[in-house]
């Protein structure tokens, strides 16, 4: 039993430390603007996750075997899309709402999975995501759904929603490298992805979007800048990786409803008071995305039951030994 429990294990890190990681980064981005932030986060995560996979799996690993574009691609969509864009988005949201909007993660992705396989999700999941959707307007709407459509949603909820979407593109991707080691899909992809993020913060600097922050500025923000790289990045996107090849993108994604839970938690321990609005939506929407994921979860193995029974009835002297 323990070790089929300790299967759940790794994705039950980026759940704790990405819920977390949106109170931190906020105070972070206070005095380090979002894209040096994700810059020199991911220049020092990803010489690690080099360090890490060449002491764990050798030199030979650190070879692309001729799929660097895809990897470019995967990893700019993981680590530039998601990261500057959720973090961008946290200069004009709060930290509680943008979890909430990366829990949408798991519908996403079982939308995405399903448009892939060319087959249309249930109508009971369909029915999920009409739920989860409603609860997240009802949260960012404060009470009142309609306001979305009417423009009262500011730009920071759209940019750590697309910034969700880029990363399911990327949590996706694992799936074309499943003879890699979860190690060494995270360390390739990650510096590639990184190239990316240097290159957007250099041209937002450049165009006067942003100032280059200096020594002082790093300084203030020490503690943060540790958990961004050690949790929110090392741990976190490494423990992901392994989810998604122990369990499958729908069902790892599943863990990804913890991060409001504990981002709200955080945020009510800090003395925030979400009115019941807020509390309400975001129950309705965790509540949902649990219910479309055991949905799915249901299906998948349901074809599999049915397989086992007609094996059994074809072979009944077997299956009595």
């Amino acid at each position: 039993m323990l070790r089929s429990s300790s299967k759940y294990l790794p994705s039950l890190v980026p759940a704790f430390g990405w819920g977390a990681m949106f109170p931190i980064a906020d105070s972070a981005i206070k005095h380090v603007d979002p894209f040096h932030l994700t810059a020199i986060r991911y220049l020092i995560a990803s010489i690690a996750f080099l360090a890490l996979l060449r002491a764990f799996e050798g030199a030979r690993a650190l070879r692309l075997d001729g799929r660097g574009l895809e990897l470019f691609l995967y990893g700019s969509a993981g680590f530039a899309g998601f990261n500057l864009l959720a973090f961008a988005g946290l200069e004009h949201t709060t930290p509680e709402h943008a979890a909430l909007i990366v829990a949408t993660s798991p519908m996403i992705t079982l939308f995405a999975s399903a448009a892939l396989a060319r087959k249309a999700p249930s109508k009971t999941t369909f029915g999920f995501a009409v739920l989860a959707l409603a609860g997240l307007l009802l949260v960012i709407g404060h009470g009142d759904p309609l306001t979305v459509f009417e423009g009262g949603v500011n730009g920071g909820d759209l940019l750590v929603f697309l910034g969700t979407v880029s990363f399911v593109g990327y949590t996706l991707g694992a799936r074309r490298f499943g003879d890699w080691s979860a190690l060494r899909y995270t360390a390739l992809s990650a510096p590639l992805g990184t190239i990316t993020v240097v290159a957007v913060t250099e041209i937002a600097t450049l165009a006067g979007w942003y100032g280059a922050p200096s020594i002082g500025d790093i300084g203030a923000i020490w503690w943060q800048m540790i958990y961004v790289i050690a949790i929110g990045a090392l741990a976190a996107v490494l423990c992901w990786n392994e989810g998604v090849r122990r369990l499958g993108a729908p069902n790892a994604a599943l863990f990804m409803n913890l991060v409001p839970v504990v981002a709200f938690a955080i945020a009510i321990v800090r003395g925030y008071q979400p009115d019941g609005a807020e509390l309400g939506g975001a129950a309705l929407t965790v509540a949902a995305l649990v219910g479309a994921n055991l949905a799915a979860r249901q299906e998948t193995a349901r074809p599999v039951k049915a397989a086992w029974a007609t094996t059994r009835s074809a072979n009944p002297a077997k299956s009595r030994a």
